[in-house]
């Protein structure tokens, strides 16, 4: 059969090609949504880390914020994750200690003297174990720990403390809840619970005998006002960690995971910098107003808190885990 082909039908097939051609180039162009959700809100400098992040991974992902907990609430965000309804959170290593209990090491007293050598943990060989176990049992990978400030003691009593001896019968605040509660027992104080929004109002009647806070928030909330001492006992260095589903992760390839994991890193690194000259300038602030700013014998601090966990918790950590660390 004869059939004539005119350059009409032959524009228009070769259109019809184009087009269907163009389909698949632009699937492959679609950049994936990464949806993420945290506990601060957007005003937090940890929102700014997570933006420049968002801005070096701009080209192949779509990065979507959820701040102050508008998408999964607090705790929640973990079964997100493994449920596959979310990409991306800044997760509380609470949270990974509730379905691994190894876990509640990270979660110690005195483990982490400083943000530097939190990091440092993390690129170790001992903190890759902790991300693999979370990758293995939980789906998740770990890109890095985000520090948010030390807990120090700060406290309404003009007394000097250098030990936690000097602590006996402190009525220090503590969160509800019994994780919380051992924390004030390692440090040697009388842990009392109380809603962090009664806490001023506690220490200005004399319900407790102070507080543990970053000093940030401790300027914010005003608890300066109502004491007369900041004591640098540094006895947790708070951190979350920035974690993505393994279903995302392993999706990349080797190069991509590369470029990614430096993005992290380095918006996380430049934060914390920003971080740690904003808490120096907190404490200078105090100084300014009268506040008692001094470090104790933090080795002291140290040995007995770690003793303490070691009795409670021992068990469920890795031989020689603590040891490990505390030797970075």
């Amino acid at each position: 059969m004869n059939s004539k082909i005119t350059r009409r039908t032959l524009l228009a097939a070769g259109g019809s090609m184009l087009a269907l051609g163009a389909l698949p180039l632009a699937r492959a162009q679609a950049k994936t949504k990464l949806r993420f959700s945290c506990a601060f809100s957007e005003q937090d400098l940890r929102a700014g880390a997570y933006k420049a992040f968002a801005a070096a991974i701009k080209d192949d992902y779509d990065f979507e914020p959820y701040w102050l907990n508008s998408l999964f609430k607090q705790g929640t965000e973990l079964v997100a994750l493994q449920r596959g309804n979310l990409e991306m959170a800044n997760l509380a290593p609470q949270d990974i200690s509730k379905q691994i209990p190894a876990w509640s090491l990270m979660t110690s007293a005195y483990l982490f003297r400083d943000p530097e050598h939190l990091a440092k943990t993390f690129k170790s060989d001992v903190g890759r174990e902790f991300i693999k176990m979370a990758r293995d049992q939980l789906g998740i990978q770990i890109l890095t720990p985000v520090y948010f400030g030390s807990r120090n003691v700060n406290l309404k009593p003009d007394k000097p403390i250098k030990t936690p001896a000097d602590l006996a019968g402190i009525k220090l605040r503590m969160p509800p809840g019994e994780f919380w509660q051992f924390l004030g027992e390692s440090i040697g104080v009388n842990p009392t619970p109380v809603a962090f929004a009664e806490v001023y109002t506690a220490l200005q009647t004399g319900a407790i005998d102070g507080q543990d806070n970053p000093p940030l928030l401790t300027k914010t909330m005003k608890f300066n006002e109502v004491t007369t001492q900041y004591v640098l006992t540094g006895h947790v260095i708070g951190f979350d960690v920035m974690a993505i589903s393994t279903k995302v992760w392993d999706a990349m390839p080797p190069a991509k995971q590369a470029k990614f994991q430096s993005a992290a890193e380095t918006a996380i690194a430049d934060y914390t910098v920003k971080f740690n000259n904003d808490e120096k300038d907190v404490l200078d602030f105090f100084k300014s107003q009268g506040i008692k700013v001094y470090a104790p014998d933090v080795n002291a601090f140290r040995t007995y808190a770690q003793k303490k966990y070691l009795e409670k918790y021992s068990q469920e950590w890795p031989k020689g885990a603590l040891e490990r660390i505390n030797a970075l």
